[in-house]
């Protein structure tokens, strides 16, 4: 067994949640209380192994660990099943399996009805995600891309709030309609190939029309716009945040959004390099724009979750434009904004579910006052915000200053621009996020007797300060030691943007079409 697990450890992150579920599912409703424990155990159990098996890998300069096997051809194209681990996936591999166990415990009495197949679905929900962040094969990687939508959509369909249906429809529906167009020039691109190997396509792709790989980077590039979610392509976001029950809300903000961004640096940037890079001002300028109006409409929203939702819009709009700048100080960036992301706003959502479960409404005007009431609520709640509006010595802080600074630098006439424009977002970030808190904390109290703080007669429990406590302690760490986040992830940057042949190099783009030369400089 133990040798099994040290040569198959990502075939057994992959499935062994994947597993449990099932068991969960077999397990009769009458059981809902054994089966949260077992729910717990498992998941606990699951980030326990990966921890103590790839934390260790973290000292190697080469961070590597690959399991390949034949599967079945496609169109006379061989299918691998292909896992691989190295510097890019593998702290997003510990931020999943270490949400799961933290949504889980967070929202312990949330779930009412049939909280078993919940439950089940969350499992096999981690078991989908850890499978894209693990496949190197790009079918593979589109086959568990798209399983994800399965339990996503049920949990929110049916666990959901009063618009469930609409927000759970919204959401399938704008996610396969990117895929979908992706999957049509990933074949295409494919057959050119004759596999579904990255390294082999990007070596097609680079001999074939630049007319003919912008279109295939546009297809690559709006799958993953839509998952990150990128403005204009956000607007199913708020809908299933705010529907979605909470444990629901802290996986999706903690870590599905974060297989947009990844799905640019892992698959649409190394195989089609000249047309990202060609690309990179609009994106960069759509990143701007989400930056920018994520944090107008937070700031005008009366729904504590709706806020911090589309809060959620304007934070992935920094690590979209980390990635635009090219730059490795900006695209390391990046990848530490979508792990602080996963942490600070996952736990944001569970704050918010433990007040709403308590005062059964999420309106800042129901409440007031708080800060008397539940102290210790209230010491997390700020310590998290501290980190949403990027205080300096938390996670948030690091981050947007990375991504800032390589896109000021980036070498790109637009980046200076782009720079300086992007810091208003910190600035308004600040004002929706203190602003909420001045009001629900130490606003007056709403005298109404039936109001969310009227039926605020406890404040956090052991075991919410236990979910708690890691989170808090996360912020701060990845804020004062952010090499710790991002040493794994630099050399496979660098070969990257070489390979791109980014101005930030400072490396002509010798193999790019002149279109691209004048689109970039």
């Amino acid at each position: 067994m133990n040798h099994w697990m040290s040569t198959h450890i990502l075939t057994f992150l992959v499935f062994a949640p994947l597993f449990w579920g099932l068991l969960l599912f077999a397990l009769p409703n009458r059981l809902a209380k054994l089966t949260k424990y077992l729910a717990l155990i498992g998941s606990l159990g699951i980030f326990a192994i990966a921890a103590l098996r790839l934390i260790p890998m973290l000292d190697s300069s080469n961070v590597l660990f690959s399991e390949r096997a034949p599967l079945f051809t496609l169109l006379n194209i061989p299918i691998d099943y292909h896992l691989s681990l190295d510097g890019l996936n593998i702290w997003l591999i510990l931020l999943t399996t270490f949400l799961v166990p933290t949504s889980i415990a967070g929202t312990w009495n949330s779930i009412k009805e049939h909280p078993g197949s919940f439950l089940a679905l969350f499992t096999i929900l981690e078991s989908c995600i850890l499978g894209a962040f693990l496949a190197k094969d790009l079918f593979l990687f589109y086959i568990f891309w798209e399983a994800m939508l399965i339990p996503m959509y049920f949990m929110i369909g049916i666990w959901g709030g009063t618009e469930r249906k609409y927000a759970a429809n919204k959401f399938i529906i704008f996610t396969l309609a990117g895929s979908l167009l992706w999957l049509v020039a990933l074949l295409y691109l494919a057959t050119q190939a004759g596999s579904f190997s990255p390294e082999i396509m990007a070596q097609v792709a680079m001999n074939l029309p630049f007319s003919k790989q912008s279109w295939l980077y546009l297809a690559f590039a709006l799958a993953f716009a839509i998952k990150v979610p990128l403005f204009p392509l956000h607007t199913w976001l708020p809908d299933a945040h705010t529907e979605a029950p909470t444990a629901g809300s802290a996986i999706l903000a903690g870590v599905l959004l974060k297989l947009g961004g990844y799905g640019f640096l892992r698959f649409a940037i190394p195989i089609l390099p000249a047309a990202a890079l060609y690309y990179a001002k609009p994106l960069a300028v759509l990143a701007v724009v989400a930056i920018i109006y994520g944090a107008l409409v937070a700031m005008v929203q009366q729904d504590i979750k709706k806020l911090v939702a589309y809060s959620s819009v304007s934070h992935m709009g920094f690590v979209m434009l980390g990635i635009a700048s090219f730059t490795l100080i900006g695209t390391q960036g990046a990848i530490l904004q979508m792990l602080n992301h996963g942490i600070s706003t996952g736990a944001l959502f569970l704050l918010v579910g433990m007040l709403y479960d308590r005062a059964h409404t999420r309106m800042i005007s129901d409440f007031g006052g708080i800060a008397s009431k539940m102290p210790i609520f209230t010491f997390f709640f700020i310590m998290v915000t501290l980190s949403s509006i990027g205080l300096p010595l938390t996670n948030g802080f690091i981050g947007e200053f990375l991504i800032l600074n390589g896109t000021f630098i980036s070498g790109f006439t637009w980046g200076r621009i782009a720079a300086v424009v992007s810091v208003s977002g910190v600035l308004l970030g600040a004002i929706y996020m203190l602003w909420m808190v001045k009001r629900v904390f130490w606003g007056p109290e709403n005298p109404d007797p039936k109001s969310g703080t009227a039926h605020l007669t406890s404040d956090l429990n052991i075991r919410e300060i236990a979910v708690m406590t890691p989170l808090v302690i996360l912020i701060f760490w990845m804020g004062l030691h952010h090499v710790t986040f991002t040493d794994a992830s630099e050399a496979k940057v660098e070969y990257m943007l070489n390979d791109a042949k980014a101005p930030s190099t400072r490396s002509l783009l010798l193999n790019a079409p002149n279109q691209a030369q004048h689109g970039a400089h």
